[in-house]
């Protein structure tokens, strides 16, 4: 293609991971922005077929912000790094996961295949752009599949740009692939890619790539497409890292304890407002323990419904980033006069390892979530889709659920009495507290069937304290572990 400057780049620069939905969905936050490079001869224009290689069955599209360096910048600092960015435009950074293998770590051949970044098709001054006010979107045949906006950025593009040139200077021409959100996936032949780039004003207009197939088989001599279960994982966007969310001590701990108690507990502490209140379980006898994922949804505005709320929307975003072990956690305002959950996404979340899912709005399909077996919380049951009400808005914020304020990596606990929220740093000294109190409370259930008056004895006073440690003592062995 035809590059913006009339020249070819020095280089292309791909940055691995950047916006937090992204980062949700491979089940990593990095530290510091991490790259690859891509040769200039991958460059291609819109309308232009991207050919997958004979024998390849994983080819993923990426939409991300492009953008061209204008100025020479050699060692600049994050403030100024926006400064010597002359252009943006859209980018699809395609790839073959059944090559990776090959060049692990590269990404030459994978990602570096001839016509393999897509660019254009219009060119947006930066001199006119705010870089945190940017907007990407990604179509496939005409679904939106990506929606994300460049404000949440882990890495804003002035800091990837000081990053870059304290080792490697930035030529005039040079593109930064500057990250994909969450939704990027696998694509066929006959599949037609769109990406947009836009602010409030102005837009890139759609980047369109259709997908090909090769005509001709890859030669043999070099290493052949394949593709393990990792790399499937992958390429689809499901991939997760083998490390649980939630260490198994903690789990089994605040299974093994009762809500109640973990909410007498958090109030001792000083925390008196961490039940999630008015939602009822569709199953009241299962337990529920897991780390919590948020979805906030806001009041429907018919004129923001349709570029929110169809599509890879934030609700379908909120499921596909579940990982093993996630509570997805939904503040729908306390407004159940709609759904804000059905069957079809409670069987996604159960496929995907939720814990459970919790919800101060309605639920949709309630007899045939119940049957999922997947613990539910909800406000009550409604027939209506959430468009009634709701607009899904964004994922992985703190957000406000019954009542109760929950950060993304709070605990989520539930029984039949409720849900409490449980800060991870107290979770295991709140176990032991909390199984003390049980404890006692067996003790004192005791003297009570007994008949002793619960004067003095409940909660536990001085004169009874012997007498409860001599019980105690005596049923250690059969505690075993919990003791």
């Amino acid at each position: 293609m035809t590059h913006p400057l009339g020249k070819s780049p020095s280089k292309i620069i791909a940055v691995h991971l950047n916006y937090p939905s992204r980062a949700r969905e491979r089940g990593h936050t990095p530290s510091h922005p991490s790259y690859f490079l891509k040769p200039p001869s991958s460059l291609a224009g819109t309308k232009e077929a991207v050919i997958r290689p004979r024998g390849c069955e994983l080819m993923s599209f990426e939409g991300e912000i492009a953008l061209v360096i204008g100025s020479r910048a050699h060692r600049v600092r994050p403030e100024d790094g926006w400064s010597h960015v002359r252009w943006v435009t859209a980018a699809n950074d395609m790839g073959v996961y059944d090559l990776r293998y090959a060049d692990r770590g590269s990404n030459l051949r994978s990602k570096g295949a001839d016509g393999f970044t897509p660019l254009g098709p219009r060119l947006l001054d930066a001199k006119t752009l705010d870089p945190g006010a940017l907007r990407l979107r990604t179509w496939v045949n005409g679904e939106l599949v990506q929606d994300d906006t460049t404000d949440t950025l882990l890495f804003p593009f002035g800091e990837l740009i000081a990053d870059l040139s304290r080792l490697v200077t930035l030529e005039p021409g040079d593109v930064i692939l500057t990250g994909t959100p969450a939704g990027a996936s696998v694509v066929s032949p006959g599949d037609v890619v769109d990406v947009e780039v836009s602010s409030d004003t102005v837009s890139t207009g759609r980047l369109r790539n259709p997908v090909g197939s090769a005509d001709h088989d890859l030669e043999p001599w070099g290493a052949m497409p394949r593709a393990d279960g990792p790399d499937r994982a992958a390429a689809f966007g499901t991939a997760q890292v083998s490390e649980p969310l939630l260490p198994l001590r903690v789990k089994e701990g605040l299974r093994s304890v009762a809500v109640a108690t973990l909410s007498a507990q958090l109030r001792r502490r000083g925390l008196p407002h961490m039940s999630i209140d008015g939602v009822r379980p569709t199953l009241p006898h299962e337990k529920m323990v897991g780390v919590a994922h948020t979805l906030r949804y806001l009041p429907l505005r018919e004129d923001l419904f349709e570029a929110r709320g169809n599509g890879m929307n934030a609700q379908k975003r909120a499921i596909e980033e579940l990982r093993p072990g996630h509570v997805l956690v939904m503040d729908a305002r306390g407004d159940t006069s709609a759904g804000t959950l059905g069957d079809i996404l409670a069987l996604r979340a159960r496929l995907r390892g939720a814990a459970g899912v919790v919800t101060d709005g309605g639920l949709r399909d309630s007899a045939a979530v119940t049957a999922l077996g997947l613990p539910v919380y909800h406000g009550g049951e409604h027939p209506s889709v959430l468009g009634r009400r709701h607009v899904p808005w964004d994922t992985g914020v703190p957000v406000s659920c019954g009542g109760a304020l929950v950060q993304p990596g709070d605990l989520v606990a539930g029984d039949a009495d409720g849900v409490v929220v449980v800060p991870p740093d107290l979770a295991e000294e709140l176990v032991a507290d909390c199984r003390e109190q049980e404890l006692q409370e067996q003790f004192i259930t005791l003297q009570v069937q007994a008949g002793h008056p619960i004067d003095g004895l409940y909660p536990l006073g001085p004169h009874w304290r012997e007498a409860y440690e001599r019980w105690r003592k005596q049923r250690q062995p059969r505690q075993g572990a919990h003791e």
